[in-house]
This record gives C-alpha cells, structure tokens and sequence, in this order.
C-alpha cells in the first residue's frame, strides 16, 4: 500500500505514519529522514543536499524529487510506503506520479487554534530530548524535566508566531495537494483532533485495514 499523508504541522501525521508503519511492515519516509539519510550515507545527491542545508538555503524541487526517487528505490518498499512531508508542492506531486502510483492521501484536519495549541504547549528537554506538553503530558513540576529536573525548553518554532508563519506556508504551497488528489479520487479526509488511539482506528477504518 503506497500512501501519503497531508495535514498541517501538528495535526498528528508523524505519530500516526509511525503507528501504521509498525503495523504494515512498511516504510515511514519522512524528507527530513530522507535528506539526513543520504547526508549520513554521503550519496552524490547527498553531497549536494549538505552544501544547500549548511548554506541556510531551500532544497530546490528537482533535488527533493530526486532524492525520494533514490529512497523509493530501496528494497523496503517493495511493499508499501507512508510519505510524511512529501510531496509539498504541485510540481513534486506530479513528478511522483511518474515514479509510482498512490493508493490513497490521507488529509489529517485540525483546526488552526488547535494547532496553535497543540504546537505551543509542547516543552523539550535540550540535553536528552525527552518531550513534553503542558496540557497533555506535563512534566511533573512546572518547566522541568522529569528526570534531571532540568529546565525545559520551548523550540522558536513552536512560538506562536513562527506556528502561524508555518500554517500559512502550508496553506499556500501544501493545501492545493487536497484538490489535486481529490480530483483524482484518491483523498481520505480524516478528522485528526479525537484522542490518538481514536484517529489511529478512524485511519485503519478509512484504509480499510
């Protein structure tokens, strides 16, 4: 079975790909394992990739095409795949659809406060990694760590203003995927907001699993 899935930043999609992935004996391939694979394994397209990530700078489509067509090509696929970040854009949609059929997009919706709720409360603790969120799995003394009592951490990336910058990215580059594999039949819309045992049976239902 080869899926991907769609969704704002926070709606679930990484822990869901993971579930799913153990389950099917498939692949979860996210592009930030693929970039890092292939830097780790220093590829050709790995070497490139390096250079642009050290630069500060986009990986370019046609490099992000280029580096999920060498991680289809692994043998661990030959069953399925879970693709979580990928495609983003219309151009990198259709150049997968040169390199394999999709059985089916999963599109995870949640509401835009409650990614913003969900991505603001999440606390790190920078030494181990160990995560936490203040509404959900909080730590048991305020901001530190469980363990090590360790001040926790919050990413510039789950402030606010960056999850709001993030959303409207996503809404402008990452959004038109729905109508594209709407268009094509292929899009399962799944309400991603219930408790996760709750989404992960609602995703097996919709897959038919």
């Amino acid at each position: 079975m080869n899926l991907i899935f769609l969704g704002p930043p926070g709606a679930g999609k990484g822990t869901m790909a993971v579930r799913l992935s153990n389950e099917l004996n498939i692949p979860h391939i996210s592009t930030g394992d693929i970039i890092r694979a292939a830097i780790r394994n220093e590829t050709a397209l790995g070497k490139q990739v390096e250079q642009i990530v050290e630069a500060g700078k986009l990986v370019s489509d046609d490099l992000t095409i280029a580096l999920v067509k060498e991680r289809l090509e692994n043998d661990d696929t030959v069953n399925g795949f879970i693709l979580d970040g990928f495609p983003r854009t219309l151009v990198q949609a259709d150049a997968l659809a040169k390199l394999c059929s999709i059985d089916c997009a999963v599109n995870f919706e949640l509401k835009e406060t409650e990614v913003v709720k969900r991505l603001s409360g999440r606390r790190v603790h920078k030494a181990s990694g160990r995560t936490y969120h203040v509404l959900f799995s909080p730590p048991k003394a305020v901001d530190k760590d469980d363990l090590t009592g360790e001040e926790l951490w919050q990413r510039p990336d789950d402030q606010e203003d960056s999850i709001l910058t993030r959303l409207a990215v996503y809404h402008d580059q990452t959004a038109p995927l729905e109508s594209y594999y709407r268009n094509l039949g292929l899009l399962v819309d799944l309400d991603s907001s219930p408790a996760p045992d709750q989404v992960y049976q609602d995703l097996k239902k919709s897959l038919s699993i």
